[in-house]
């Protein structure tokens, strides 16, 4: 065998020889090789941080090389495997340790100074939301963080990212309170919105059960993620319908309550109805067994919470003046709804005009009692959470800033820390504000430092995964592939 395919090879010489002469003569000649593209910035010599399956992995890289090419990683292992190119620009992590940027999953941001605090303390992606509490969107702020806008779909909302387009403000404008549009309007404001850059669709009190399933629908099917507050919608409906994240500790808690109490809220999601819900949840221990089945419902359907908890932050125990933070001075108390006092740190209870008349004795009395009842409704709140979080659901950080003292990029560090507090690992929480947006909602250009990426990098002084307060601790902020001057962001420009 072997001596007759060496005499088919033999015969066939010639003939390809000729082949080869003929179209040499025709053929361009071989194109000279392209090099790889030269990495404008390496990061040498320290741990990345594995952050990825929720942050129930290990797999960090020690030693490591991180390429960088323009906005974009491209190569990232350890340094005896990634060769760095000649001429690089190279900084030395040596003892220090890497994670992605830090996603805001919920927040304003309606001035410079709150988009440089963002980015100040490592927050390079706010899905960003305008209203009455958290005004305008400052789209025109420079630097700022990478902004996906919310939009509300299905009502009329006077703060719609469509209220200013031609044909929309009419239709959007709000009555006495919101009302539900049909779906023909609907569907077309799915499509308008998401045209101009709206990334989350939000689903508030009052959409009603039968649009929420389609919307829910809809939105997937343009690729948009959906946000739910529901409160005319039954939670378990909208969770059987695939919303992809509950918002608000103090909202989702309405899941709970029976069907007597929900079916009022169809015709009245903000009135007498919605206080006798949220009064039967409040009244509800948080060792009934109805939550923790609650709890495993959203587990078991890969919904995620977006809690906020950071909106309670100053009246939950063990509280710090975050106005005593250097990112703090780029805030202004005038751009934020209900701001916790610059002196104290601590929220303004407002007695009502009439209490105003009583002698001074009595106003204290009277605020501490407002104060007394604000924070144990808030640890009422958590103490349903500490519940909740033993179903093991996936969580999502989210600040809620600039409302009720919750502080843009600061309080990202304290939802950071009140995830832990509540039962999450530091390894759990960073995925939280990373990578779980990249595997609940497919956003793959964030969440991880690896390649093909964005490359927004914080080069922390000590491991985060050993103690969440160590996120604070950064050394260099890469943005978009470029090291920011992260003193300079603490000074505004005039």
């Amino acid at each position: 065998m072997m001596r007759i395919l060496q005499s088919v090879r033999s015969a066939g010489c010639s003939l390809v020889a000729l082949v080869a002469v003929l179209a040499h003569s025709q053929a361009p000649g071989p194109a000279p090789p392209t090099a790889p593209p030269q990495p404008s910035l390496v990061l040498s010599g320290g741990t990345v941080i594995d952050l990825t399956d929720w942050g129930d992995s290990a797999g960090d890289i020690k030693d490591a090389v991180v390429l960088i090419q323009g906005t974009r990683i491209v190569a990232v292992g350890p340094a005896s495997l990634v060769q760095i190119p000649k001429g690089s620009q190279i900084i030395d992590c040596t003892g220090k340790f890497l994670i992605p940027g830090l996603v805001d999953g919920f927040a304003g941001m309606n001035s410079q100074g709150q988009a440089n605090a963002n980015l100040y303390m490592g927050v390079t992606t706010v899905v960003v939301r305008q209203d009455q509490r958290h005004g305008l969107i400052d789209f025109s702020a420079n630097p700022k963080p990478h902004l996906y806008p919310i939009d509300s779909v299905g009502t009329t909302d006077n703060w719609s990212l469509l209220a200013g387009e031609p044909g929309w403000n009419s239709i959007l404008r709000e009555g006495a309170q919101p009302a539900e549009l049909n779906p023909e309007t609907t569907a077309r404001q799915l499509i308008a919105t998401q045209k101009v850059g709206t990334r989350v669709v939000f689903l508030g009190h009052d959409i009603t059960a039968a649009n929420t399933q389609w919307i829910i629908a809809r939105a997937h099917s343009l690729g948009m993620v959906t946000y739910g507050e529901f409160v005319a919608t039954p939670y378990r409906v909208a969770i059987d319908d695939g919303v992809d994240a509950l918002l608000h500790m103090g909202r989702y808690e309405l899941g709970v309550i029976p069907d007597e109490l929900q079916e009022p809220l169809v015709t009245d999601p903000e009135g007498s109805a919605a206080r006798t819900a949220y009064g039967y949840s409040e009244r509800l221990p948080p060792t009934d067994p109805h939550w923790s089945a609650y709890a495993q419902d959203i587990a078991s359907h890969h919904v995620a919470l977006l809690p906020t908890f950071s909106v309670y932050y100053a009246q939950l125990p063990a509280h710090e003046n975050l106005w005593n933070e250097p990112a703090a001075k780029l805030l202004n108390a005038s751009n934020m709804y209900h701001p916790t006092d610059p002196a104290s740190g601590e929220l303004d209870y407002p007695l009502p005009n009439w209490a105003h008349r009583l002698p001074g004795i009595l106003q204290r009395s009277l605020e501490y009692e407002l104060r007394k009842r604000e924070d144990q409704s808030a640890m009422r709140l958590w103490m349903i959470n500490q519940t909740i979080v033993n179903a093991f659901p996936h969580y999502l950080v989210g600040s809620g800033a600039n409302s009720m003292g919750a502080m843009s990029g600061l309080s990202e560090h304290t939802e950071l820390e009140l995830m832990v507090r509540l039962g999450l690992s530091p390894r759990e929480a960073l995925a939280a504000a990373t990578n779980n947006y990249s595997l609940q909602f497919g956003w793959k250009d964030l969440g991880l430092i690896a390649p093909g990426r964005r490359a927004d990098i914080l080069v922390l002084d000590a491991d985060p995964t050993a103690n969440i307060w160590n996120a604070r601790r950064i050394s260099t902020l890469i943005f978009d592939g470029n090291v920011i001057d992260r003193a300079g962001l603490l000074h505004l420009k005039k």
